[in-house]
């Protein structure tokens, strides 16, 4: 599969809604599945996709991808297929499953359940809670997901952007080995750009590794 810097994209990309000028995603001819490459071009629309990307603080941290992907987020109801997944092992594995304010729905994999360090291959015991997303997905083809890999600050970023964006990958393609439509999904690898916790302490670190996986239903 290509993929394709923002830098290379920009020219081409996308309008997305009210406020932004978002980045754009590639969309692979044989595969169909948009794949945005690092926290390139792109801003900030307003805090609900603030939320998509675990940050509403940062104005510009939206990256390629996501605002021309998503555009305007509809709300939901959640609360079956979120059972469902939180069913299914979620749970026990301390995979957090919640409803965002801007109407999307975060499955937050952390890497004790994920990867082990790195690698981008999916754990057995993760892919119970993945087989339920990718249930709902096909029951409601209204949904489209994106996932975002994440990595701690440890080594470089010639190392944990291709790190990130191979352990995203790898949550959306067992997705689409399941019989979602690559269309409706897209991974993105946001290196360390993200952190959610202090990068000095292991545990940090740890929660720091994570991909999450967003559901939502585009306007």
């Amino acid at each position: 599969m290509k993929y394709i810097t923002p830098s290379v994209k920009v020219a081409s990309c996308l309008a997305a809604v009210t406020l932004a000028v978002a980045g754009c995603a590639d969309m692979d001819g044989a595969s169909g599945q948009r794949t945005a490459v690092g926290a390139g071009a792109g801003a900030l629309a307003g805090a609900g996709l603030g939320a998509l990307i675990g940050d509403s603080s940062r104005s510009a941290a939206i990256g390629a991808g996501i605002g021309a992907v998503a555009g305007g987020i509809a709300g939901y109801n959640w609360n079956r297929i979120k059972q469902d997944v939180q069913d299914s092992g979620a749970d026990d594995l301390g995979i957090d499953v919640v409803e965002m304010p801007d109407g999307s729905l975060k499955v937050n994999i952390p890497s004790t359940v994920s990867f082990d360090t790195g690698k981008y291959d999916l754990k057995p015991d993760l892919i119970p809670v993945l087989n339920s997303v990718a249930g709902a997905l096909n029951q409601h083809p209204e949904l489209q997901a994106v996932a975002l890999g994440h990595t701690d600050s440890t080594g470089t970023d010639a190392i944990n952007q291709p790190l990130s964006l191979n352990r995203a990958q790898a949550v959306t393609n067992h997705l689409a080995a399941q019989g979602v439509s690559s269309s409706r999904l897209v991974a993105q690898g946001r290196s360390s750009n993200d952190p959610i916790a202090d990068n000095n302490t292991a545990e940090g670190r740890a929660m720091n590794r994570r991909v999450e996986l967003y559901l939502y239903a585009p306007q």
